[in-house]
C-alpha cells in the first residue's frame, strides 16, 4: 500500500541493467526498481517564465500603444472598412484555408480539428510589433488585434460548429473563454496607457516606443525559445502536420495581403492586414487544445500550435527582412535621382540650355 501510494507521488524507474546502486535522489529502492522525485522543472519554468513573459508583453503593447493617435485610432472605429477586411481575411480566409488543408494532405480527424482550431484564433500581439518595423498601420494594427479578440467569443464557436462536423462534435472542444477575456484585458490596458501618453507627452512616447519595440523583438524570439525548451519532448508527430505548419502562415500572409490590395486598402495597410491574418494567437490555440482533449490524443497533435507559431515567426522575419531591403533601395535610388536631378539642372544653367518639367 505505502509503495502504492509512493508511485502515485514519484516517478518510478528501473535501474540501468548493470547498476547495482540507486541514484543518490532516490527515497526508496526495491531490487532492480527505485522510486524518484517528481522532475517539476518544467512546471516550475513554465510558471517563472510565463510571468515574465507576461509582465514584459505588458510593457511591449504599453510601448506600442505610444506610436497610437487617438484621432486616427477613432477613425478606424467609425469607418472600419480596413478592420472589415481584416475580419474577412481572420474568420473567413484562415479557416477555410485550414479546412483545405486538412482535406488536402487527409490527416487524422483529431490532427484535422488542432488544424481548424488554430485557423479559427484570433490575430496575436506579435503581429503589433511587426507592423511597427515594416512601417504598418499601427492604429488599423492594435485595432484589428482588439476587435478579433473580441469578436472570437462569438466568431469561433460559430467557425469551429461549421468545419469540424465531419471531424467531431464541435460541443466537445472547450473554448476557455476566461483565457480569451484576459488575453482582450492584457491587450486594451497597456494600450490604452499608452494612447494616454501619446496624446499627453509626444516626444516622450517616442522614446518609450522605440525601447519597446526593441524588447518586442527580443520577446518573440524567446517566446519561441521558450517553447522549444518546455516542449522538447513533444516533437514527434505526424510530418504531415509539419508540412501544414509550414505551409499555412505563408498562406495566412500571401493570401491577407492580396485581399487586402483588392479591396483598396494602401500599401502600408496591406502589409498590415497581412501580418494580422498570418499571425494567430497560438497560446490560446494550445490552451484550448490541453482542456478539450485526453493526453493519448494530445501526443498526436500538441506541438501543433507551437510549430505553426515558429513558422509564423520565420516567414514575418522574412517579411521584415525583404520590406527593409526593399526600403534601402528605394530610398537610395531616390537619392540618386535627387543628384542626377540636380546635376542636369545645373549642367542646363551653366550652358545655357532646357530643362524639362520633369527635372524640376
Amino acid at each position: 500500500m505505502q509503495t502504492y501510494l509512493l508511485s502515485q507521488q514519484f516517478n518510478i524507474r528501473p535501474l540501468a541493467e548493470n547498476s547495482t546502486a540507486c541514484p543518490a535522489n532516490a527515497t526508496l529502492c526495491n531490487g532492480t526498481s527505485c522510486v524518484l522525485p517528481e522532475d517539476n522543472f518544467n512546471e516550475t519554468l513554465s510558471v517563472v517564465l510565463s510571468t515574465v513573459l507576461t509582465i514584459m508583453l505588458a510593457l511591449v503593447m504599453f510601448s506600442m500603444g505610444c506610436n497610437v493617435e487617438l484621432k486616427k485610432f477613432w477613425d478606424h472605429i467609425k469607418r472600419p472598412w480596413g478592420i472589415f477586411v481584416g475580419f474577412l481575411c481572420q474568420f473567413g480566409i484562415m479557416p477555410l484555408t485550414a479546412f483545405l488543408l486538412s482535406l488536402a494532405f487527409n490527416v487524422l480527424p483529431i490532427q484535422a480539428v488542432v488544424v481548424m482550431i488554430m485557423g479559427c484564433c484570433p490575430g496575436g500581439t506579435a503581429s503589433n510589433v511587426i507592423a511597427y518595423w515594416v512601417d504598418g498601420d499601427m492604429d488599423l494594427s492594435i485595432s484589428m488585434t482588439t476587435c478579433s479578440t473580441l469578436l472570437a467569443m462569438g466568431m469561433m464557436p460559430l467557425c469551429l460548429f461549421i468545419y469540424t462536423k465531419m471531424w467531431t462534435d464541435s460541443s466537445a472542444i472547450v473554448l476557455p473563454y476566461n483565457s480569451i477575456g484576459i488575453s482582450l484585458v492584457a491587450l486594451v490596458v497597456p494600450v490604452s496607457f499608452g494612447i494616454f501618453v501619446n496624446h499627453k507627452w509626444p516626444s516622450k512616447a517616442k522614446i518609450i516606443l522605440k525601447i519597446g519595440s526593441i524588447v518586442g523583438a527580443i520577446l518573440i524570439v524567446l517566446i519561441a525559445v521558450v517553447g522549444g525548451i518546455l516542449y522538447k519532448g513533444s516533437w514527434i508527430i505526424s510530418p504531415k502536420l509539419w508540412i501544414i505548419g509550414t505551409i499555412f502562415p505563408a498562406a495566412g500572409y500571401t493570401l491577407g495581403f492580396f485581399l487586402a490590395r483588392i479591396a483598396g486598402l494602401s500599401w502600408h495597410r496591406c502589409r498590415t492586414v497581412s501580418l494580422e491574418t498570418g499571425m494567430q494567437n497560438s497560446q490560446l490555440c494550445s490552451t484550448i487544445v490541453q482542456l478539450s482533449f485526453s493526453p493519448e490524443q494530445l501526443e498526436l497533435m500538441f506541438t501543433f500550435p507551437l510549430i505553426y507559431s515558429i513558422f509564423q515567426l520565420v516567414f514575418a522575419l522574412i517579411i521584415l527582412g525583404g520590406y527593409r531591403l526593399y526600403r534601402r533601395h528605394r530610398v537610395k535610388t531616390k537619392t540618386e535621382e535627387k543628384e542626377d536631378s540636380k546635376s542636369m539642372s545645373s549642367h542646363a544653367k551653366t550652358n545655357g540650355g532646357f530643362v524639362s518639367n520633369e527635372t524640376k
